[in-house]
């Protein structure tokens, strides 16, 4: 079986490595290796021009839409609270580009935590802009367990209640035309959003590729394949 092409999105940020600082398309490496783990080819993708977006996906067998900084606000019509972060414009009208390609081509799209928001702002959604108890300290990887919802895709990859790796301050307050909720957090907290099928559509909050868990992922890759 020919391995599918999964294109993952990227941070566009300001690094340094060797005697070098320098604006830097940058992704963390548990991304690509959970790729590779569940049987798929990693591509990175950065930020480029939105209406290059249906072009690339139509490249792709799948498409993860990565972690990262917090969703404008003016996305989803509201206001920046004080606890919102900077924004990363760039990334948002790259990535909500990709994410309307995926849906409209039918190409398989796996949204994590800003992936999920982003799915879920990108078909009329809105977002809680601040919670508490979903990062452990700054900097710092928590777990806690999600509870699935039966009868969904996510059920239907990772069955029982499980405990995965969280670093969130934002969650899905309504949600967006057509998505259900496939798994919550004790404290109610949407964890996961998925589209019905035919399509094969779903978005985690928590952060797969920081544990070994490759389940979800392995269900993209089968979906891509």
């Amino acid at each position: 079986m020919t391995q599918p092409l999964i294109g993952v999105s990227t941070y566009l940020e300001q690094a340094s490595w060797g005697v070098w600082r320098l604006p830097a398309a940058l992704l963390p490496a548990g991304y690509p290796r959970l790729v590779q783990s569940a049987g798929g080819i990693a591509a990175m993708l950065p930020p480029d021009e939105p209406g290059r977006a249906a072009a690339t996906v139509a490249r792709l067998d799948g498409l993860v839409v990565a972690g990262g900084p917090d969703v404008e606000p003016v996305r989803y019509g509201a206001e920046p609270g004080p606890r919102t972060g900077p924004p990363a414009r760039e990334r948002d009208a790259w990535e909500l580009a990709l994410i309307r390609a995926a849906l409209d081509s039918g190409t398989p799209l796996l949204g994590i935590c800003r992936g999920m928001q982003l799915l879920n702002v990108a078909l009329g959604g809105t977002l809680v802009q601040h919670l508490d108890g979903h990062v452990e300290a700054v900097g710092v990887f928590g777990r806690h367990p999600v509870t699935p919802v039966a009868g969904t895709l996510y059920a239907s990859l990772v069955p029982e209640e499980s405990s995965v790796p969280t670093y969130h301050h934002q969650s899905v307050d309504r949600l967006g035309d057509g998505l259900v909720v496939s798994a919550h957090a004790h404290d109610g907290t949407a964890e996961a959003v998925e589209l019905p099928d035919p399509a094969w559509v779903l978005g985690v909050q928590w952060h797969p590729e920081m544990a070994d868990d490759t389940r979800v992922m392995a269900g993209l890759v089968r979906a891509a394949s």
